[in-house]
């Protein structure tokens, strides 16, 4: 990966944060329902993607096999006439390594991809997604937010959130990959409306019978 080096940090418990992509993997190990690939931006990446009308970054929402995921993710900067250059690379490549590694851990012959360009209070309610696994990273902005929600008292926010660092991958099983016991881990976008920044989000669901979601 050229985007980023990894840096280690702690986490709650359920939660590891891993240094290396092949530690991505660890999402699979009983008693983890959620992950962080902690890695730090490089200046030059950030101060690109920061400054970039909010125009001019790539959108996309379609369903693709892992190893066509780079020439889409291009074909979107192409549509948002994202500026060429090396950064733009990184970003491709990126987004490109990451479908790899999450399709390789989840087993999914194909992914649901989103780039999405939020500048508002996108899903700000705290939930669980109905998928196997979710892997999020947020290249400009803040980064997803996440807590453990208490059963006895549902529709209440965490006592403590959590948000995970910019361009961090952060991977969490969904309902139909249930950890045992349910750690009620919980996330949402952060609320932002109003303040003027805007954020791009990279999400990568497993699909594995495309014609099913179609």
């Amino acid at each position: 990966m050229t985007l980023q080096s990894a840096v280690p940090q702690s986490m709650p418990s359920g939660v590891l944060t891993v240094s290396n992509p092949s530690d991505v993997a660890l999402i699979r190990t009983q008693g983890i329902c959620g992950l962080t690939w902690k890695r730090r931006p490089l200046a030059s990446f950030q101060h690109w993607i920061d400054a970039l009308a909010p125009t001019a970054l790539p959108r996309a929402r379609m369903i693709v096999r892992p190893e066509t995921v780079r020439k889409m993710v291009a074909t979107a900067c192409n549509s948002a006439e994202t500026p060429g250059g090396p950064e733009r690379e990184r970003l491709i490549d990126d987004v490109a390594a990451l479908a790899d590694i999450f399709a390789s851990v989840t087993g999914a012959s194909w992914l649901r991809l989103r780039l999405e360009v939020v500048t508002g209070n996108a899903c700000r309610r705290f939930h669980i997604d109905r998928v196997t696994a979710r892997l999020v990273c947020t290249y400009r902005g803040t980064g997803t937010q996440y807590g453990f929600s208490d059963s006895s008292e549902p529709g209440r926010n965490p006592q403590f959130i959590h948000t995970v660092p910019t361009s961090a991958p952060f991977v969490m099983r969904g309902t139909l990959w249930p950890a045992q016991p349910d750690p009620g881990l919980v996330h949402r976008s952060p609320p932002i409306e109003g303040t003027g920044e805007t954020r791009l989000m990279l999400a990568l669901d497993p699909v594995h019978d495309p014609w099913e979601e179609a």
